[in-house]
């Protein structure tokens, strides 16, 4: 049986809201605000963001929609503005007038960070970002907190890192890809660490930011154990059940080719390489402080083979 709360989700036809509309729309009313109706909000409850004043009573707003990072580095960088300060200014706006409690602002890593110095990532870095898609968000962040909360609202900022789960786009598949024609993996000799993020982790975290009284304020959010690209290349080889082929080639010939990929517009191009190799760790200890929890419900490899499995589930 579903209770009172009635919720907002941004960008409703998205990967995110996918997820978590399957997760919670037994437990809540469930609301999406698109450009499309799209996806598995039924169409009736989805509004047009033309239609705001028209939306019914809500108790909170996730704020879902923007720009993704555009790894192929072809997108207009004020359009990162546009989409990710635009819309969050207008959504965050209506917010302060609306008598919503709670509003969840998506943000990223990256826009804190680019890179990570020292062994991990914390909320105590002073921003950074170095890219139009990490700096619109920051902008976003910055806007929601210059504005003065009326009595009994409250805002959280979240910074996930990579979010993995059905429907997933992006790095993971390639690499499935790569393992599943039996393609052996190049980039062995590239050591690192990298945190992702589970959407079972994510989801749960969504849950305790609704029904709970969370303390307000920005917050990363990842798995607990990090994991290097060759260990993920071998979960996915044995989510398959192949065994993993790695090759240890020189690190100087790869990036020569990554180069190469720049210039002729291939899979494999300098960013890419980056994301696929550089080290990345996220602290989540600040958020698991905020819950009253030691550890996050999923283990980060346990997550990754549900999305793997998810991943066989649409190729019958």
């Amino acid at each position: 049986m579903k209770d009172e709360t009635k919720i907002l989700l941004t960008g409703s036809s998205g990967f995110i809201a996918t997820n978590l509309y399957n997760t919670f729309h037994k437990d809540f009313n469930l609301l999406g605000l698109d450009i499309t109706t799209k996806g598995e909000f039924p169409a009736s409850t989805v509004y047009s963001w033309k239609q705001l004043d028209q939306l019914p009573h809500v108790t909170t707003i996730i704020h879902l929609a923007g720009k993704a990072h555009d790894t192929k580095n072809t997108s207009d960088p004020q359009s990162y503005f546009h989409i990710n300060l635009g819309l969050t200014q207008k959504i965050f706006d209506f917010f302060l007038e609306s008598d919503a409690e709670k509003f969840i602002f998506f943000s990223t890593v990256k826009a804190v960070a680019d890179s990570v110095e020292g062994e991990y990532l914390t909320e105590d870095i002073e921003p950074n970002p170095q890219t139009p898609y990490g700096q619109s968000k920051q902008e976003a962040e910055k806007y929601i907190l210059s504005k003065k909360l009326p009595a009994g609202k409250k805002v959280y900022i979240l910074r996930p890192c990579m979010i993995h789960g059905p429907g997933n786009k992006g790095n993971l598949n390639l690499l499935y890809s790569i393992v599943k024609k039996g393609i052996p993996w190049p980039l062995g000799a590239f050591e690192n660490k990298r945190s992702f993020l589970s959407i079972d982790n994510l989801s749960f975290v969504i849950r305790q930011l609704i029904e709970k009284d969370i303390e307000p304020g920005a917050y990363q959010v990842a798995d607990d154990e990090p994991l290097s690209t060759n260990q993920l290349f071998s979960i996915i080889a044995e989510s398959l059940g192949k065994k993993p082929r790695v090759y240890n080639i020189s690190r100087g010939l790869i990036k020569c080719l990554a180069k190469t990929g720049d210039l002729l517009h291939l899979p494999l191009n300098t960013e890419r390489l980056k994301k696929l190799t550089e080290s990345y760790v996220v602290s989540n200890s600040k958020l698991k402080a905020a819950l009253g929890i030691d550890r996050m419900p999923v283990s980060a490899r346990d997550g990754l083979v549900r999305t793997l499995e998810s991943f066989k589930g649409t190729e019958r």
